[in-house]
């Protein structure tokens, strides 16, 4: 049998998504389709009065008008998180009603929803519907919520503060930081931002042939929204709903948990008897996808007379938007990435979650992993400026060396591999680091500020958190020869459809047209990860590779009996099944028919050959990188410019470096687009939000970008048969730390010690012209 080697494979699903075949939730034209719009609040904080949906259901073509009061038969989706308040009482159970009834608490919460012939029918029909409200203050900012008298966002929570996450040493953290020869303190934040996936959110359901509710929804985790629609809102057992996602143009996580309309657009197809479909316009996606990352960080970092790191104390204040609910608990699990690289001997972290009007936050690529590395990254940059010492230096004399693997940090991970010195070598090569000085003066002899920023990263894949995460996969070879895999990880617009079909292939040595995907539905096995966490390939890969070593095994079987050979004299190589040392062979063809042929199958079997993989890691990987970027800023405008970024990921083994690649530009993109531009950004005293459409919310685009040098390095996992660790956030995980350091590097000449993100021409040409004044 192949070996697996790295071998870069184009993207076998884009010809069909780029040619217009793709199958996502928008496409499907069912008979009795029902269109599903739904009436959103206008205010970011009130109470509703009275609500008269007599007016739309008078429009023509409307079927139906609800609202929560019709929603006798269904669940809210279930709030509250295990986590403490400041007291040690629970986390504030949340719940969230589909339909507001009595108050809303964000611009955009759901009130009704019309079922209408048409979109337009739908729309008329929810601009009809007369909502009285009583307009309440609103608090949109975390800090701002927690101060005496801010309006509260529950009557039971005055403080807003849904909880408070503590761990690590507070003790001798305080104690070293006392003893420490220099202490770098740093207040800053990091902005919010929305997904904007490609494909906006969508779902739509009906009741099948056997009676079962089934979704077709845009969603990255087809197990985890069947069954907490099922547990959660329907109370039936799982398996009486199909999810079905079809193709998925991108998710980021924001596309995970349970979502209202999903929920909704399957209750109104059971009640209706009729299929019925929601697909979110821009705007609606804007107001209405939970978003993430903002933050307040105040973090301080002691180091002794030799520049060594003694300890690290931080607090994150987070925003957790209107409501507390397990998906708000992207800032507490992956907090251990702010530990870093490097030995700090205390460190102490706080996070509060705090309540605000606005939509609720929760996964978005990296999912707390880039804030981590942010934190403890622009400390580092902080503290070099303040001694003196150069930036490059100042990490390479604290970085955790390999021959102390596997390492347990002060606070919540533990290392299993890493060679972290080697990352910034071969990074600081690529960027040519060394002459870096050169192309500044260059660059003030034109007039601009020059800027370079390094970050070294580490984050946690393959969980959640740090619970290793299982997969599944089944893996059946076709009379006529095809390979059809079924893997429980989703596809999501990263490449999986070739990744895995690639990983079945060359382990038969057949072409990969020879392989056949199929994913997502959740009739095809009993569970599934999903998409997540960047462990497909090490998770769910491994339980391919499990598959096909027993489709192997047992087409071995077959074959020693049609060439009348001992099992163990039957070797596999090109397809062939060979007997050792001779010419004599039968092909997979060969087999794959025999396997069907009713005379080769036991009484009471079925005929093919079929098995399954089901794989759980002994523990999660830990994908590490060092990223360097460089900018320009032009002072007359504001203007800053990506003009050099390298990166070097170290990822375990690499199966198709391309698909790798381009999930590193993706990620890099993501990062920096943050640090310069991307914003939601809320009115204080209305909660109306302002950047609600791409007029003023700033994408990043390809033309801003440079070439991106970038290399892997290998130090393979021992906790997964691939030696993978993961690869899908690490772009973003980097991104964000260089990107900051680079442009606070070129504005430090000025006399700035900080720059907040983002860095728009506004606000970079107002800091500079505040520093020159």
């Amino acid at each position: 049998m192949a070996t697996i080697q790295a071998k870069s494979v184009r993207r076998r699903e884009d010809l069909r998504l780029l040619t217009g075949q793709g199958n996502y939730a928008a496409d499907a034209a069912p008979a009795g389709m029902a269109v599903a719009i739904f009436l959103r609040s206008p205010h970011a904080h009130a109470r509703i009065e009275h609500i008269d949906i007599t007016p739309a259901r008078e429009v023509a073509g409307v079927i139906a008008v609800y609202t929560e009061a019709d929603l006798t038969d269904v669940a809210p989706i279930p709030g509250g998180i295990g986590f403490p308040r400041p007291d040690g009482g629970p986390a504030p159970k949340t719940d969230r009603k589909l339909l507001a009834s009595d108050r809303v608490r964000f611009v955009g919460e759901p009130v009704a929803l019309v079922i209408a012939e048409s979109r337009a029918a739908g729309l008329e029909a929810a601009e009809a519907i007369v909502v009285d409200y009583e307009a309440l203050p609103v608090v949109i900012e975390p800090v701002a919520a927690m101060r005496a008298g801010a309006p509260p966002v529950w009557d039971d929570v005055p403080d807003n503060i849904g909880f408070l996450w503590k761990r690590g040493d507070a003790d001798g953290a305080d104690a070293a930081l006392s003893g420490s020869a220099h202490v770098t303190a740093l207040d800053f934040t990091v902005s919010r931002v929305t997904a904007n996936s490609m494909e906006p959110r969508g779902a739509w359901a009906c009741i099948a042939g056997d009676g079962r509710i089934e979704v077709h929804a845009s969603h990255q985790s087809p197990f985890a929204l069947r069954n907490g629609m099922a547990n959660g809102n329907f109370q039936i057992p799982p398996t009486d709903i199909r999810v079905v996602p079809g193709d998925v143009g991108g998710s980021f996580g924001m596309k995970s948990g349970v979502h209202q309309e999903s929920v909704l657009v399957a209750w109104a197809a059971r009640r209706l008897g009729r299929p019925v479909r929601w697909i979110a316009d821009r705007t609606e996606g804007f107001l209405t996808d939970e978003q993430a990352r903002e933050m307040r960080i105040s973090a301080s970092l002691g180091l002794d007379a030799d520049g060594k790191f003694t300890a690290l104390k931080l607090r994150w204040d987070v925003n957790l938007g209107a409501y507390v609910s397990g998906r708000s608990g992207w800032g507490v699990g992956n907090i251990g990435g702010i530990a870093g690289v490097y030995h700090i001997p205390f460190i102490a972290a706080q996070v509060c979650g705090v309540l605000t009007h606005t939509v609720p936050t929760a996964a978005y690529r990296g999912a707390g992993r880039p804030e981590a590395t942010y934190a403890i990254e622009r400390l580092i940059d902080v503290a070099a400026r303040e001694l003196g010492i150069s930036p490059y230096e100042l990490r390479r004399r604290n970085l955790i060396p390999p021959e102390a693997m596997p390492y347990k940090t002060a606070l919540t991970f533990t290392y299993d591999c890493g060679e972290f010195e080697g990352n910034m070598e071969e990074a600081t090569a690529l960027a040519a680091f060394d002459t870096f000085e050169e192309r500044r003066a260059d660059a003030v002899g034109r007039g601009r500020l020059r800027g370079i920023g390094l970050c070294n990263c580490i984050e946690v894949a393959g969980g959640p958190f740090l619970r290793p995460a299982k997969d599944q996969s089944t893996l059946r070879l076709a009379e006529d020869g095809t390979l059809i895999l079924r893997s429980g990880s989703m596809s999501t617009g990263q490449g999986l459809e070739t990744t895995m079909t690639q990983l079945v292939a060359e382990r038969f040595d057949v072409p990969i047209e020879q392989v056949r995907w199929e994913g997502g539905d959740t009739d095809y096995l009993s569970g599934g990860k999903g998409n997540g966490g960047s462990g497909a390939l090490c998770i769910g890969g491994s339980a391919v590779m499990l598959a096909v070593d027993k489709v192997v095994d047992k087409a071995r079987k077959i074959a020693a009996e049609l060439l009348e050979a001992a099992v163990v004299d039957v070797e596999f190589s090109s397809g062939r099944f060979t007997i050792a040392g001779t010419d004599r062979s039968v092909s997979l063809l060969d087999v794959a028919r025999t396997a069907h042929d009713p005379d080769h199958i036991p009484p009471g079997e079925e005929g093919g050959l079929v098995e399954s993989g089901e794989f759980t890691p002994t523990a999660v990987t830990f994908p590490n990188g060092t990223h360097i970027c460089e900018v320009e800023i032009d002072p007359e405008t504001g203007v800053t410019e990506i003009v050099r970024y390298s990166a070097v990921e170290e990822l375990g083994r690499v199966l198709n470096p391309m698909i790798v690649a381009g999930q590193i530009h993706g990620g890099v993109v993501q990062g920096v687009g943050q640090a310069l531009g991307e914003a939601i950004i809320h009115d204080a005293e209305s909660g109306q939000m302002l950047t609600a459409s791409f007029m003023d919310y700033q994408m990043p685009r390809a033309a801003e970008y440079p070439p991106f040098r970038l290399a892997t390095r290998e130090v393979p996992t021992a906790v997964n048969p691939l030696g993978a660790k993961g690869v899908g956030e690490a772009g973003t995980v980097g991104a964000l730390g260089a990107a900051m350091n680079a442009i606070n590097d070129a504005l430090a000449p000025l006399g700035i010690r900080h720059f907040d993100m983002p860095a728009t021409p506004a606000r970079v040409w107002a800091a500079i012209r505040a520093a020159r004044a």
